[in-house]
Protein backbone atom coordinates (compact mmCIF):
# COMPACT_ATOMS: atom_id res chain seq x y z
CA UNK A 1 0.00 0.00 0.00
CA UNK A 2 2.60 2.68 1.19
CA UNK A 3 4.86 1.61 -2.41
CA UNK A 4 1.81 2.51 -4.79
CA UNK A 5 1.03 6.08 -2.47
CA UNK A 6 4.86 6.65 -3.59
CA UNK A 7 4.43 6.17 -6.95
CA UNK A 8 1.12 7.96 -7.08
CA UNK A 9 3.11 10.95 -5.28
CA UNK A 10 6.41 10.67 -7.57
CA UNK A 11 4.26 9.93 -10.69
CA UNK A 12 2.17 13.51 -9.62
CA UNK A 13 5.06 15.61 -8.86
CA UNK A 14 6.90 14.51 -11.91
CA UNK A 15 2.93 15.15 -14.32
CA UNK A 16 3.27 18.56 -12.37
CA UNK A 17 6.73 19.84 -12.85
CA UNK A 18 6.42 18.73 -16.57
CA UNK A 19 3.24 20.74 -17.14
CA UNK A 20 5.09 23.49 -15.21
CA UNK A 21 7.88 23.26 -17.70
CA UNK A 22 5.63 23.10 -20.30
CA UNK A 23 3.90 26.62 -19.65
CA UNK A 24 7.35 28.18 -19.39
CA UNK A 25 8.82 26.87 -22.37
CA UNK A 26 5.13 28.47 -24.29
CA UNK A 27 5.72 31.79 -22.14
CA UNK A 28 8.81 32.13 -23.37
CA UNK A 29 8.31 31.79 -27.19
CA UNK A 30 8.08 34.96 -29.53
CA UNK A 31 4.88 35.70 -30.54
CA UNK A 32 4.57 34.36 -34.34
CA UNK A 33 6.20 31.64 -33.85
CA UNK A 34 3.38 29.30 -34.94
CA UNK A 35 2.21 32.27 -37.40
CA UNK A 36 3.02 32.45 -40.81
CA UNK A 37 3.73 35.45 -43.09
CA UNK A 38 0.52 36.72 -45.20
CA UNK A 39 0.83 36.21 -49.13
CA UNK A 40 1.27 40.05 -50.82
CA UNK A 41 -1.38 40.76 -53.36
CA UNK A 42 -1.26 42.85 -56.23
CA UNK A 43 -3.96 45.26 -54.64
CA UNK A 44 -2.19 45.05 -51.37
CA UNK A 45 -1.33 48.65 -49.85
CA UNK A 46 -0.29 50.29 -46.89
CA UNK A 47 -1.74 51.07 -44.06
CA UNK A 48 -0.58 54.39 -43.47
CA UNK A 49 0.74 55.63 -46.59
CA UNK A 50 -1.44 53.90 -49.58
CA UNK A 51 1.39 53.02 -51.55
CA UNK A 52 1.28 49.52 -53.05
CA UNK A 53 3.12 47.09 -51.49
CA UNK A 54 3.52 44.88 -53.80
CA UNK A 55 6.08 46.97 -55.96
CA UNK A 56 8.44 46.84 -53.33
CA UNK A 57 9.17 43.84 -52.32
CA UNK A 58 12.31 43.94 -50.40
CA UNK A 59 10.57 46.32 -47.65
CA UNK A 60 7.34 44.44 -47.39
CA UNK A 61 6.50 44.80 -43.40
CA UNK A 62 2.99 43.11 -41.79
CA UNK A 63 1.01 42.54 -39.11
CA UNK A 64 -1.38 39.83 -38.78
CA UNK A 65 -3.83 39.56 -36.40
CA UNK A 66 -5.28 37.06 -34.46
CA UNK A 67 -8.28 36.81 -36.13
CA UNK A 68 -6.44 36.16 -39.43
CA UNK A 69 -6.57 39.47 -40.98
CA UNK A 70 -3.20 41.90 -41.57
CA UNK A 71 -2.14 45.12 -42.24
CA UNK A 72 0.83 45.24 -44.98
CA UNK A 73 2.89 48.25 -44.74
CA UNK A 74 5.99 49.70 -47.38
CA UNK A 75 8.14 49.56 -44.44
CA UNK A 76 8.99 48.91 -41.32
CA UNK A 77 8.79 52.51 -40.46
CA UNK A 78 5.31 52.73 -41.71
CA UNK A 79 4.36 49.37 -39.45
CA UNK A 80 6.09 51.18 -36.18
CA UNK A 81 3.49 53.99 -36.77
CA UNK A 82 0.61 52.05 -37.32
CA UNK A 83 1.71 49.89 -34.19
CA UNK A 84 2.22 52.95 -32.00
CA UNK A 85 -1.13 54.51 -33.31
CA UNK A 86 -3.57 51.87 -33.46
CA UNK A 87 -6.74 53.95 -32.54
CA UNK A 88 -5.69 55.70 -35.38
CA UNK A 89 -5.15 53.67 -38.40
CA UNK A 90 -7.38 50.76 -37.07
CA UNK A 91 -9.85 51.66 -34.30
CA UNK A 92 -11.19 47.97 -33.91
CA UNK A 93 -8.23 46.30 -33.37
CA UNK A 94 -5.73 46.51 -29.93
CA UNK A 95 -1.73 45.54 -29.82
CA UNK A 96 -2.82 42.13 -27.59
CA UNK A 97 -5.03 41.72 -30.81
CA UNK A 98 -1.44 41.20 -33.05
CA UNK A 99 -0.29 37.48 -33.49
CA UNK A 100 2.97 38.66 -35.16
CA UNK A 101 4.92 40.74 -36.78
CA UNK A 102 7.02 40.57 -40.20
CA UNK A 103 9.72 42.55 -41.95
CA UNK A 104 11.63 41.34 -44.70
CA UNK A 105 15.75 41.09 -43.44
CA UNK A 106 17.60 42.95 -45.63
CA UNK A 107 20.30 40.15 -46.55
CA UNK A 108 18.10 37.82 -47.30
CA UNK A 109 14.96 39.13 -48.36
CA UNK A 110 12.58 36.22 -46.32
CA UNK A 111 10.21 37.71 -43.79
CA UNK A 112 11.29 37.33 -40.43
CA UNK A 113 9.86 37.75 -37.14
CA UNK A 114 10.49 41.98 -36.10
CA UNK A 115 10.95 40.96 -32.56
CA UNK A 116 13.82 38.74 -33.56
CA UNK A 117 15.92 41.66 -35.84
CA UNK A 118 17.90 44.40 -35.66
CA UNK A 119 16.54 47.54 -36.69
CA UNK A 120 19.48 49.56 -38.25
CA UNK A 121 19.01 53.64 -38.30
CA UNK A 122 20.26 56.77 -40.10
CA UNK A 123 22.05 54.31 -43.04
CA UNK A 124 22.29 55.15 -46.75
CA UNK A 125 20.41 52.83 -47.65
CA UNK A 126 16.92 54.01 -48.51
CA UNK A 127 13.38 52.89 -48.38
CA UNK A 128 10.29 53.44 -50.75
CA UNK A 129 9.42 56.04 -48.89
CA UNK A 130 12.93 57.62 -48.06
CA UNK A 131 15.53 56.77 -44.50
CA UNK A 132 14.18 53.67 -43.49
CA UNK A 133 14.42 50.94 -40.46
CA UNK A 134 17.19 48.76 -42.32
CA UNK A 135 16.17 45.21 -40.67
CA UNK A 136 19.17 43.26 -40.11
CA UNK A 137 19.05 39.09 -38.78
CA UNK A 138 21.73 39.77 -36.13
CA UNK A 139 23.75 41.60 -34.54
CA UNK A 140 27.11 40.93 -36.42
CA UNK A 141 26.08 40.83 -39.64
CA UNK A 142 24.38 44.24 -38.36
CA UNK A 143 27.91 45.83 -37.53
CA UNK A 144 28.86 45.03 -41.10
CA UNK A 145 25.64 46.57 -42.22
CA UNK A 146 26.41 49.90 -40.15
CA UNK A 147 30.04 50.15 -41.28
CA UNK A 148 29.19 49.71 -45.36
CA UNK A 149 26.37 51.67 -45.15
CA UNK A 150 26.97 54.83 -42.65
CA UNK A 151 24.25 53.26 -39.97
CA UNK A 152 24.11 55.32 -36.96
CA UNK A 153 22.56 52.71 -34.65
CA UNK A 154 21.11 49.41 -34.54
CA UNK A 155 17.90 49.14 -31.97
CA UNK A 156 16.16 46.01 -31.07
CA UNK A 157 12.53 45.89 -31.81
CA UNK A 158 11.46 47.23 -27.78
CA UNK A 159 14.50 50.00 -28.88
CA UNK A 160 12.32 51.62 -31.98
CA UNK A 161 10.00 54.45 -30.31
CA UNK A 162 7.55 57.24 -32.08
CA UNK A 163 10.54 59.11 -31.55
CA UNK A 164 13.01 57.26 -33.39
CA UNK A 165 10.77 57.32 -36.27
CA UNK A 166 10.40 61.50 -36.67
Amino acid sequence: MKTSRSRFTITLAFITLAFTAGLLITSQRSYGADVKPASVKKDDKCRVCGMFVAKYPAWVSQIVFSDGTYAFFDGPKDMFRYYFNLAKYNPSKKQSDIAAMFVTEYYSAKPMDAKAVLFVQGSDVTGPMGPELVPIASPATAGEFMKDHKGKKALKFGEVTPEVLN
